[in-house]
């Protein structure tokens, strides 16, 4: 049976994605009248649907660990190898980006445990596995790694916003930097000839 929309679903979701947006800003949590506008919605729309600021941010903080948790379970990363699995993660909090940067921004919204069971465990046991086959360097803890992993997804998420390079770029950024780092230097088992390999011919002249 196909779930029908209504137009109080419709509404809630244009404020909450107008929210999310403004969250994931680099400047402050925004005002209602800031969210009110966004979403093109009058102020007195806005407070019938979310009567505080308090509850707009915590339907907010549920919307987004919704989003994230669903593509992460979609994702089977605990039965592709390493490499693969921390696209599809990237993938997953780029994609949904915006509300991503709400998690960070408004943890108070959500127990640890929700967050932990829902977005934090599925990303640590990509860690794990990765620590323990040596896909990462052994000299990185676990939590080193998942504090890597949190820089560079919010600089692609920032590069994203800013200057839309697109999901795909941003995550494919990420991935590539986490597993080989910026170095110019080839990754061991890579293919001759791509850019960056100090072992090919250099630049092509025109």
């Amino acid at each position: 049976m196909v779930k029908r929309v209504t137009i109080h679903d419709r509404v809630a979701t244009a404020i909450l994605d107008a929210a999310a947006v403004l969250l994931a800003g680099d400047g402050e949590p925004p005002s209602m009248a800031d969210v009110a506008e966004a979403a093109g919605v009058g102020r007195a729309t806005l407070y019938r649907y979310f009567p505080t600021r308090e509850a707009l941010f915590q339907a907010l903080a549920a919307a987004a660990i919704d989003s994230i948790s669903t593509l992460l379970s979609a994702a089977d990363l605990d039965n592709v190898p390493v490499p693969e699995a921390l696209a599809r993660v990237t993938r997953a909090c780029v994609t949904v980006g915006a509300q991503y940067a709400v998690l960070v921004s408004q943890p108070r919204q959500l127990s640890r445990e929700q967050v932990d069971q829902c977005v934090s465990a599925p990303i640590r046991r990509v860690m794990q596995r990765g620590h323990h086959d040596g896909t990462f360097r052994a000299d990185l803890s676990v939590d080193e790694l998942l504090s890597l992993f949190g820089g560079l997804l919010h600089a692609a998420l920032h590069m994203n916003r800013q200057d839309g390079i697109g999901v795909e770029k941003a995550s494919a950024l990420v991935t590539s930097v986490l597993l080989h780092g910026a170095s110019r230097e080839r990754p061991a088992g890579a293919p001759r000839g791509e850019p960056g390999d100090r072992g090919s011919s250099g630049p092509v002249s025109h």
